[in-house]
This record gives C-alpha cells, structure tokens and sequence, in this order.
C-alpha cells in the first residue's frame, strides 16, 4: 500500500481517541445510524443488564460464591470483569448522549445500575488495590501466575476503560480513583527493574486503557507500563533469559500447552512466538492481534521512538492482512479452532467449506486499528476498510431489535451451522463489545485539528472518514465552528455539508473528504478543480468561504466482487456502495443446500436494484435480484472423486431461479431456515 500523509509528532502527541471525541457530534436520530443508536439505549442496554443480572456478573462485586466459578463449568466467570467493564462503559456514552431528549426514565434505571456495581467494585478492592473477581474468590493467593491464560490484565483494561468512561461521564473519580490505584500496583510489579515481573497479559487490551489513561493523567508510569508490554511480548531473552510464558509454565508445573493453539507456532496464540517489531504477518488470535497492533497504534501517536520503531511494522501487518487473509465483509480470522488466522489466502466461506470464523470482536479490532492507524497516516485506504467492516462485519453482529447477537460472522451456513443470532453466550464478550462500540461510533466519522499559526491565524482540519447524517460541533477559542452533513448513506451516495464558521480571517477551516475506492464517478457541487490526494479531497479555506454549503455525490453503484484467484474460489459476490450482500432462504424459499450448487453465469449477470420496506421494520432498503442456474453433478461425479472434465462446469438445463439478495447486515432477522452465502459460483 502506498503511504499516506504522515503525522507529524508534534501534531500526533495530541490525537485523542474516538472514546472521547465522540461528544463532539450529534448523530441525527432519525438516519441510519441513529436509529440503531436509539435501539441500543431504548432496548440493548437495559437487555444486557438482565443478562448480565441473571448470569451473576451484575454481583460478583459482592464477592459470593458463585456455581459458574466451578472449575468443572470451564471456568466461563473469567471474563465477567471484563464483560462489566464493556457494559459500564457502553452505558455512560449513552448517558452523556442525551439527543436533545434528556435521560428519560429507562435511563434512570441504566444510571441507578451503574452507580450501584461501582460501589460494590469500589467495596470488592483489597486494601493493595487488586481487583480481580476470580483471583479473589476462586484462586486466592495464585494472582499473576498464569498471565497466558487466565485473562487478568484484560480484565483490568476493560475496568479501567469503563471507569475511563465514568470519569468522563459523572465528572467524578469514584471507579476510576480505585483504577488507579489498581494501576499503580501493576507499575510497581511490572517492569524490567530490580524484583520486578517482566510478564505481559495473554491478551491485549489493557495496553490501549494505560495508554487512554496516560492522556488523562500524564503520569509517566503509565506511559512505562503500556511501552513495558508492547515492548516486552515475545521476547525470548526476558526474565531468566527465557519467553516469560514458558517461565511461569514451568513455575505452574505445566506440562503441556492448551490443545486449541495453532500447530506448529502455538505462541502465535498470544502474539508471543516473537515481538511486535519482528512480526511479519498476522498469525494466531485474529481479536488478541488487533488489539496488540491498535495499542501499538496508538504508542506511535504518542511517543516519537515507538513511531519510527513500529510504524513500518504496523503497515507491513496491515497489507498482510487486507491483501491476504481478509473476507469480502471485512472479517477476519478464517480457524474457528484458535479463532484467527490460518495461513495467507486461506478464507473458506462455511464450515463446510473448512473454515471461516470472522469473529464479531475482531470485526470491532479491525475497525479501532483502521482509525489509529489513519490518525498515523491521512490514508483513505484505511477508512475505506474502517468502513468495509463497520457495515458489514461488526454490524451483523447484533440483530435489528438489539436483543440477538453473534459471536462468528460466516460467509455461508451449512448443515449443523445455521445462519443465526444468540440471546446470549457463557463467553459474551461480543455482545458488550458492540454496545460499547454503537456508544463512541460518532468518533469514527471525522476528527479534526487546530492548529496556532505565528501570524496569530488558526488553520482548522477537518477530516471526514465516514458519511452519516451527523453534526460536528467544537470550539477554536472562544469561536465555534459547526460541519453538518445531511444524507440517506448508506442507501443513497449524495451528502449535502453546511459548514458554519466565523466570518474571521483568523480562522482558517480546510476540509478533507474522503473518496471511497469504489466510487468511480464521484462529483462536488459547485465543482472543484482538484482531484483526490490518497483517497482525500482537499477543500481549501478559498471555496469553502464562498461554499459553505456543498454536496458530494458518490453513486452507489451495483458492483461484482470477487477474492484473489490465490484463494481458489470461482465465486463473485455482490456489492452496492460500502454494503455487502448475501442471500437468504426466506427470500429464496426454493433453495435447499445453503445455496451451495446455486450459480451465476458469467457474461449473463444482470443485477436489478429494487427498493423494499419488508425486511427492517423501520428501515427502507435496496433489495438486488439476479438470475442464477443449478449447478449440474455428472453421472461419474455421484460414485467417483473425479469424473470426465466434460462433466464439470455445466449447470442443469431447464432451471432457473430468480436470486434476491438482502445487505449482510440485514441477515438472521426474520427467521427462515437459517441458509445465507454471500459468494455464488461462477460458471
């Protein structure tokens, strides 16, 4: 990939994360995205919480004993910190969101729950300040010794970010006081000093909550502790010149490594066969990956040494993975054994098929790495995959009414493996993840940057990433400036922008655009002379003082897509702007084998573009329809592993099915018989 725009240090140290710039925008409530945010505070929220109510996770603060704390149950409770970490956190963006409503009495209750399980956290805090639920209950006295597997730093970060969160919201440091203090005991075991652990968590995350932390609290220890972490993982020269898990293995007496790793390179697992700075692709855990590499993204934007150390790094990760072992919706992780990665080009539909896991959480990690990473680099490339995995991967996540979610997020469903939605799973660590993500999403659209001039002159950046109808509202002194898009995307590609600044010569407002890849005929009224520059175009302070108001136009044309011919899949999928499509049975009530001998002929594709309010029931959407055949099995094909290659390739004469196909985010919300493929064959 070519480079983008790069950073300066000077502007980067002061980058926020989209968690705190999202107060900055209102997303119109009655759009696209508004209307799923509305579901979640109205619906998902209060869901979650009985969930979370029922399960025991709501009070395990109380520090009882719980049946699910039985090592006989495979230990699901080891998540539970975490999983309230994510749910407090979703709910106070919620509750700093008010729309224009004010909190209405379903939020009440979402405050009054939020209130109660930090006290009762508050109240579960030894006197060192260690918090964590199962070394406290289950395995007291053992904390620390199994970093690889027992998920006690991740859970940390996840409190750590909710109390991040709670800060912001109450304006108070009743959960994030006792974090700290948490924390502070972590920088005092941790590190390469003198008697202290040179150990890192089995899976990342607590990397990008020090590292959130740090630009709250500016104390250099937890800088120290999130650099300690990212930089310490896989090396094989640590503590007693030994890989610090191999260390505490034979401490525990281990003999043996969990079955479920990846054969061959088992540490991948953990992204601790070797360190950051020697990776070359993405291998192991697809979710424990993008949250290393984000915390790594996010180091660059802070620290001038970790950018010139990591930086190349990150790219060379990233085109590995988008180029290699990446899905059509922006999925990735393609082995549901070690749910991640398997080897490049190796990205089977279904099951059936022989792999595809495409987790909901990775989709999320996917999704966070592209925003560092653009905050790094003025790349379109990264936002148009930001995008790719936004409406896609992570979307289909979390069914229409907000009470159904998924955990694996397949391209096609096969016997035993239907295309489905869960209320709830032991492991839940998607259904929060979501929320939480539905909760900051306005940080995703656009950042902006302010710069001092000599001449006592502001220039102001706007950068727009995503298209929603949404308003961005900031101060540059004591001067407001206001970027409003109003538009129908993702069904209609046309976005109408109202910039309002001061009439000041001292503010000088310049905004980026971003031009998706797929948008080949795109045009700006009144018309610019410039073209795209890395997938931006640049409207300077000249027009935009005389255009304040502006329309970009990006036609959302009906498009074949088809993976890299590495990946030996003769199949097309279809596209309609950022959206992909799949079929489903209860559209298609003839299909009988997930679609699979279903196909397309290749120089008689026609796709009709038709409009339908019988799939969402708030939501109008484009439907597509196309004409498919019947994939033909010779005589010698049903009683031999090979027939005649006159036998193959043909499709049955006399039939023909009209295909409809429904966005891949629209799936599994309407029953049916669960059989949906994205991919049809080509003949």
């Amino acid at each position: 990939m070519a480079p983008g725009s790069i950073v300066s240090p000077k502007d980067s140290q002061t980058t926020p994360n989209p968690q705190d710039t999202f107060t900055l925008t209102t997303i119109a409530p009655n759009s696209f995205w508004g209307r799923r945010r509305s579901v979640v505070r109205k619906t998902t929220l209060r869901y979650q919480l009985d969930h979370l109510r029922k399960t025991g996770r709501f009070d395990q603060y109380k520090l009882r004993w719980h049946p699910s704390y039985d090592v006989d149950n495979g230990l699901p409770a080891l998540f539970w910190d975490s999983d309230i970490g994510k749910w407090i956190e979703a709910a106070c963006y919620f509750l700093m969101d008010e729309n224009g409503n004010g909190k209405d009495d379903g939020m009440n209750e979402i405050e009054s729950a939020v209130r109660e399980v930090v006290e009762d956290i508050r109240g579960a805090q030894m006197e060192d300040g260690y918090l964590n639920v199962h070394y406290q209950i289950v395995e007291p006295g053992m904390r620390w010794t199994n970093l690889r597997d027992k998920h006690e730093l991740y859970n940390c970060g996840h409190l750590l970010e909710g109390a991040l969160a709670h800060h912001k919201c109450f304006n108070n440091d009743r959960f994030l006081q006792p974090m700290i203090k948490y924390i502070d005991l972590l920088c005092k075991v941790f590190g390469n000093g003198p008697g202290q652990m040179r150990g890192y968590p089995g899976h990342p995350e607590i990397e990008l909550a020090l590292l959130r932390l740090y630009k709250v609290t500016h104390n250099p220890e937890h800088l120290r502790l999130a650099r300690f972490f990212l930089d310490e993982r896989g090396n094989h020269n640590g503590e007693g010149k030994k890989l610090y898990y191999e260390l505490e293995a034979k401490r525990r007496g281990e003999v043996a490594l969990p079955p479920h790793l990846p054969l061959g390179n088992p540490l991948s697992y953990y992204q601790a066969d070797r360190p950051v700075v020697s990776q070359t692709s993405v291998e192991g855990h697809s979710v424990r990956c993008m949250y290393l590499m984000t915390g790594v993204a996010d180091l660059c934007l802070i620290d001038r040494e970790s950018k010139q150390k990591y930086l190349p790094v990150l790219q060379g990760l990233w085109d590995n993975m988008v180029q290699k072992k990446m899905y059509l919706t922006g999925g990735i992780g393609a082995e549901a054994q070690w749910e991640g990665f398997s080897r490049d080009y190796w990205l089977p539909q279904g099951l059936d098929e022989g792999g595809c896991y495409a987790e909901t959480c990775a989709a999320i990690g996917v999704v966070m790495l592209a925003e560092r990473l653009l905050q790094l680099e003025q790349n379109g490339h990264y936002a148009d995959i930001m995008e790719l995995s936004l409406y896609n991967a992570l979307l289909t996540g979390m069914s229409h009414d907000g009470t159904k979610f998924t955990y694996t997020n397949r391209l096609a469903s096969s016997d035993g493996d239907g295309s489905r939605r869960e209320d709830w799973f032991d492991c839940a660590c998607c259904p929060p993840n979501v929320l939480r993500n539905m909760g900051f999403l306005g940080g995703y659209l656009w950042n902006h940057r302010i710069v001092d001039n000599d001449n006592d002159n502001r220039d102001v950046e706007i950068n727009v990433y995503l298209y929603a109808s949404a308003t961005l509202a900031f101060k540059v002194g004591d001067e407001g400036v206001k970027l409003t898009q109003e538009t129908e995307y993702p069904r209609d590609g046309k976005v109408a922008f109202h910039l309002d600044a001061p009439s000041t010569t001292t503010i000088n407002v310049t905004i980026k655009l971003r031009i998706p890849a797929w948008a080949k005929d795109w045009s700006i009224t009144p018309a610019l002379p410039f073209t795209s520059h890395f997938g931006f175009l640049t409207l300077p302070p000249s027009y935009l003082t005389s255009n304040p108001r502006f329309t970009l136009t990006l036609p959302m044309m009906t498009r074949l897509l088809a993976p890299h011919p590495y990946t030996n899949q003769p199949i097309v999928a279809i596209a309609r702007g950022p959206l992909i499509y799949c079929a489903e049975d209860v559209d298609n009530s003839w299909v009988d084998d997930h679609f699979k001998s279903i196909c397309l002929l290749k120089d008689n594709i026609k796709l009709k573009e038709y409009e339908r309010d019988d799939v969402l029931s708030d939501e109008t959407i484009v439907g597509i329809r196309v004409s498919a055949r019947k994939l033909k099995i010779g005589k010698t094909l049903e009683s031999a592993p090979a027939g005649d290659v006159s036998e193959v390739g043909k499709w049955e004469k006399g039939w023909r099915e009209r295909v409809e196909f429904v966005p891949y985010y629209a799936r599994a919300n309407r029953g049916g018989r669960e059989m949906m493929r994205v991919g049809f064959r080509v003949l």
